[in-house]
């Protein structure tokens, strides 16, 4: 797999969507409307993490936002898309550190938890602006439902004898998303993975990816944004 800006994402959307939810009593770090369905079940079942789901997504809605009004105002000299990765990088880093200090997180709807959980969706809700913005033609990074649905409808059309350009669209388009599809798998797998093997201490591999992501940002050209930017990207 060739090793792009949008699969370094998602493969960290994977990684820190699968170790959140495990740590954090299944909250949603990256796909937060999967809370809705979790919250349903804890309440039925009186589970813990309740309050840490309500607030995940009115959390995740403010930090676009202020993310989205900040871009307009970034100084010429510091490239946009770089600079909100580097913001999230350091919200990961941050993360990190509070899941060695207070982790694990027994109580969903204890302060440390719901501190940890709500920067983590600090930290994939610049990941989805970050993606809208500046990776508009590429797959999504943190959700797959969408991606997959379209990977077999572009199936079943090369099955039905897709031909010339429209052929060669797909096979393009099936290249792409496929990656995405997979490096999520990748980082979902991973996450789970080395919860279960050195539990909260799994958080600090994020930041690393993030940094590697920062950097292939650097060399990676930005495709036009399916809504426009603030600004060009730089």
């Amino acid at each position: 797999m060739k090793l792009t800006l949008p699969t370094v994402l998602s493969f960290n959307a994977g990684y820190v969507d699968t170790a959140g939810y495990l740590a954090l009593q299944g909250l949603f770090t990256a796909h937060v409307t999967g809370n809705f369905v979790t919250i349903g079940a804890a309440l039925v079942f009186g589970t813990a993490g309740v309050v840490a789901k309500l607030v995940a997504l009115p959390v995740f809605c403010i930090v676009i936002v202020v993310t989205r009004l900040i871009s307009f105002n970034v100084p010429a000299r510091w490239p946009v898309l770089e600079t909100m990765l580097t913001v999230k990088l350091l919200l990961l880093l941050v993360a990190a550190v509070l899941a060695v200090a207070m982790g694990p997180f027994t109580n969903g709807d204890g302060a440390p938890a719901i501190i940890m959980g709500m920067t983590l969706v600090s930290a994939m809700a610049i990941q989805n602006a970050a993606q809208r913005i500046h990776l508009g033609a590429a797959p999504p990074t943190t959700l797959m439902t969408g991606t997959t649905t379209q990977i077999m409808i572009d199936v079943a059309d090369m099955i039905r004898g897709a031909q010339g350009a429209a052929r060669e669209a797909i096979r393009s388009r099936l290249r792409r998303m496929c990656a995405a599809v997979a490096s999520f798998a990748a980082g979902a797998a991973a996450g789970a993975l080395l919860f279960h093997a050195i539990g909260s201490w799994c958080f600090a591999l994020p930041p690393v990816v993030a940094l590697l992501a920062r950097i292939t940002a650097k060399s990676f050209l930005t495709v036009p944004a399916s809504m426009p930017g603030p600004q060009a990207p730089r």
